[in-house]
């Protein structure tokens, strides 16, 4: 009994270390000696702990850093799936972090958790192993993340004096910059709304929705703004299904760019996408990389239907572009990318300079899903150069670099 509560113990001072980076975001409380000691400490005891405790360690990362994913299926009609959805992702990460609990030999897990950190349980890649020195001292790329595996396991081979010799190598995976982001030469206006996920997709709040849009679009007009950016299906509705709309929307971009989230209903399928009006015309960038279990199931075609009609009304059916969209405003190229997108290496695979984003974060009202997505997007957007215009629903508005 005593070995299992300390085995516990260190499995929870171990997913607290590792997920305090996230909370401390959240709280504006962030500090870089912290996240380096804590990541640095974390992983440690992830190689060094006993086999048990990494299981129930991989059990409390799952939770600390995805407790709020349940939070949506109360809008899906299925609220009772909050908490089995909560627990299962536990049950997630205990079996991800399983791999560790094998041996005990510290180079070994070193090079699962490397091997690890390639991987994307049913494609849900918001567990990415160097995350925690997004905002430190230590460089997120693949070979300083290799570096401090390498200086945390390697004590374990040698003896003293010389046993502590490798933990140089953390110079090596020092933060010694990233590609040089720059803001865009216009004046972009990045606008956060307060809609409340049971509300939005309710017949008797569309007008004020939409009026309220159109109040934003106007003050930007007035504060002479070039573009302004509103959140994913800031228009909660199938566009090109109401014309006049779309007819307002282009007189208003004769004097701004506008780029907001829509529906966009064709070919007898759905579509979560940005409008972008420009000159009393528009463009429509669909979107690339799907949410899984949100917007797609992630599983053999025989499942899909069933859990799609079971537990998501049929919500889950939407289809994707074949590829990313660029947008061309006012002769500068922004890369389109809509909520979890953004935080997908597709997006970023040509290192665009400059991206517009668009969320929805109300689905997860309160947690702190905008602060970890916001912290991916960074992590994205410093290892690609990239400057985001984000724009959302609830929380996580703003230029990341």
């Amino acid at each position: 009994m005593k070995r299992l509560v300390k085995d516990i113990l260190f499995a929870i001072v171990t997913a607290l270390l590792l997920s305090a980076f996230i909370y401390f975001e959240d709280f504006n409380l962030t500090s870089k000696a912290l996240n380096t000691l804590f990541g640095i400490g974390g992983f440690a005891l992830l190689l060094y702990i006993p086999k048990r405790a990494i299981l129930f360690s991989g059990f409390f990362i799952g939770l600390l850093w995805f407790y709020w994913i349940g939070f949506s299926f109360v809008y899906q009609g299925v609220g009772y799936m909050e908490p089995i959805i909560t627990i299962a992702f536990g049950f997630i990460y205990l079996i991800f972090f399983a791999p560790l609990s094998f041996t005990d030999n510290p180079l070994i897990r070193a090079l699962l958790l490397f091997g690890l950190s390639f991987v994307a349980p049913f494609n849900w890649n918001w567990m990415q192993l160097p995350l925690p020195f997004v905002d430190s001292y230590i460089g997120v790329y693949k070979y300083q993340f290799t570096l401090v595996l390498l200086a945390l396991a390697l004590p374990s081979l040698l003896k003293k004096p010389y046993r502590y010799l490798p933990l140089l190598l953390l110079i090596g995976a020092l933060n010694y910059g990233y590609p040089k982001q720059e803001l865009a030469p216009l004046k972009i206006k990045v606008v956060t709304t307060h809609i409340k996920q049971e509300n939005k997709w309710q017949p008797q709040y569309l007008y004020p929705t939409v009026t309220m849009a159109f109040q934003e679009i106007e003050q930007a007009i007035y504060e002479n703004y070039d573009v302004i950016v509103l959140p994913e299906s800031v228009f909660p509705l199938y566009m090109n299904k109401t014309p006049d709309l779309i007819k307002n929307l282009e007189k208003f971009s004769k004097q701004i760019t506008i780029v907001a989230g829509s529906l966009l209903y064709e070919d007898e399928q759905n579509y979560n996408v940005t409008y972008m009006f420009q000159n009393g015309s528009y463009k429509i960038a669909k979107k690339l990389v799907l949410v899984p279990f949100g917007e797609y199931i992630p599983l053999p075609k025989f499942a899909q239907k069933f859990i799609n009609d079971t537990f998501f009304s049929g919500a889950s059916d939407f289809v994707t572009a074949k590829k990313p969209t660029d947008f061309i405003i006012k002769g500068i190229k922004f890369r389109n990318a809509i909520c979890y997108e953004a935080t997908c290496p597709e997006l970023y695979r040509d290192h665009p300079k400059y991206m517009i984003a668009m969320s929805n974060n109300a689905w997860f009202a309160p947690s702190i899903e905008p602060t970890l997505q916001r912290l991916l997007m960074k992590y994205y957007a410093r290892k690609n150069g990239t400057t985001i215009y984000h724009s959302a629903n609830y929380k996580g508005s703003g230029i990341i670099q």
